[in-house]
């Protein structure tokens, strides 16, 4: 089973700035909110001041379900805090309207599920309906890791999770990336970026729930821009 392509609570950049990177944005550090403004100005700040930043936004998930199929996004560059107050306030206003919220024609999860099953099945790899359609089977076969890693990313995105910080380590069809996930008070996000030494861009991702906060967070960790 190809269980190198992801690795969670691995080492990624925060380790080079924090001596304890896991217990950095806990409510009771002391230095919590400059641990904050160092981290965003890294992961998020830089990427967008070089023009190197996407917004992912996720919806479509409700009431504890997660069909891959079901899954919403929408991507877009942002290259100042203007831009993420124009998204945040596009879906604002659908949400207002009962629109349907913006949304990419590509899948994040369904498309790329369905590729990998055909290409292992191709391979000659026999799967059953419970590896097809549970996300903890997906590491039986080839890419598999890398959906369920995914997966769980974008599921504690939408349904909440405990740990206020981890840093996960993924190959992916744009190259290897370190996956930093924030679950604080002040709001939930997740920031994709490059492994050290790789180019591309940086990805930060949350729940449409979640615009408003993390845009709240940002102007208070970089109240210039």
């Amino acid at each position: 089973m190809p269980f190198t392509e992801a690795k969670e609570h691995a080492p990624g950049r925060l380790h080079a700035i924090f001596a304890a990177p896991y217990s950095a944005f806990d409510n009771l550090v002391p230095e919590r909110h400059l641990h904050l403004r160092v981290a965003v100005e890294a992961l998020v700040g830089q990427p967008m001041a070089d023009g190197r930043l996407l917004l992912r936004v996720i919806h479509g998930w409700e009431n504890g379900y997660f069909e891959p199929g079901d899954l919403k996004h929408s991507d877009h560059r942002i290259g100042s805090l203007d831009d993420l107050r124009d998204i945040a306030t596009r879906y604002h206003r659908a949400f207002e309207a009962q629109a349907p919220l913006p949304r990419d024609d590509a899948s994040l999860l369904a498309g790329p599920l369905a590729a990998a099953i055909a290409a292992a099945e191709a391979a000659g790899q026999s799967l059953d309906d419970e590896t097809r359609t549970s996300p903890a089977r997906w590491p039986a076969f080839e890419h598999g890791l890398t959906l369920y890693t995914f997966f769980k990313v974008y599921h504690r995105l939408t349904y909440g999770e405990d740990d206020a910080y981890r840093a996960i380590h993924c190959e992916t069809p744009d190259g290897p990336r370190e996956i930093h996930e924030f679950h604080l008070e002040e709001g939930e996000f997740a920031v994709i970026a490059p492994a050290e030494g790789e180019a591309g861009d940086s990805v930060l991702l949350l729940h449409e729930s979640q615009l408003k906060p993390v845009l709240q967070l940002l102007e208070e960790c970089r109240p210039f821009s």
